[in-house]
């Protein structure tokens, strides 16, 4: 019924594993280090943002290959999402989550930023730092939603990918497409 998509459904899962744990673990066990054995807030602040930022150019290629292979899917699907009950709007929800999710890492390494030039020793970061002042704790505090809220968005993807695996049993398959079908004979009469 379907050809085989390994390459592409491999780089979107691939992807979004790395782009998920990347972020719980830095969440849960980068900020926790820090706190742990960083002393000050500024060493705290210079712990986290230095591991955030080694981490930053993986995440952006998990985060591209996660595209990338979404992409190649719902190019490859696009009979099944215009045919089968359910998949359009479930690829609705996913794309909905997926821009969240960009939107909130984003929001984090711009955050992120600002807290690594405020805490930095270095004048010339304290200088860049000076020429946009933050209110450092709120930048902490907002900082911290949204470190959190990329595992949460990236785990609700997670979920959202298990649901279209499932409508893309052959079970699922024939009566989403004959259901759609019905629906619309009802439309037209």
């Amino acid at each position: 019924m379907s050809e085989r998509n390994t390459v592409i459904r491999s780089l979107h899962d691939v992807g979004l594993a790395a782009w998920f744990g990347g972020s719980l673990m830095g969440a849960i066990g980068l900020n926790g280090a820090a706190q742990d054995e960083g002393g000050t807030e500024a060493t705290r602040d210079r712990i986290s943002s230095s591991g955030w930022a080694k981490w930053a150019p993986v995440n952006a290629a998990a985060i591209g290959a996660h595209l990338f292979g979404g992409g190649g899917l719902l190019a490859v699907n696009a009979h099944r999402v215009a045919t089968q009950q359910g998949v359009a709007g479930s690829t609705a929800a996913k794309t909905v989550v997926t821009a969240a999710a960009l939107a909130a890492t984003a929001y984090a390494r711009v955050l992120g930023k600002k807290v690594e030039l405020a805490a930095s020793p270095d004048p010339e970061d304290a200088e860049k730092a000076s020429r946009h002042p933050i209110d450092l704790d709120k930048a902490r505090r907002q900082l911290a939603c949204a470190q959190w809220a990329v595992p949460a968005l990236t785990g609700c993807l997670v979920v959202l990918n298990a649901l279209h695996g499932e409508q893309q049993r052959p079970t699922e398959q024939i009566p989403g497409m004959w259901e759609r079908a019905r629906s619309a004979t009802h439309l037209m009469s």
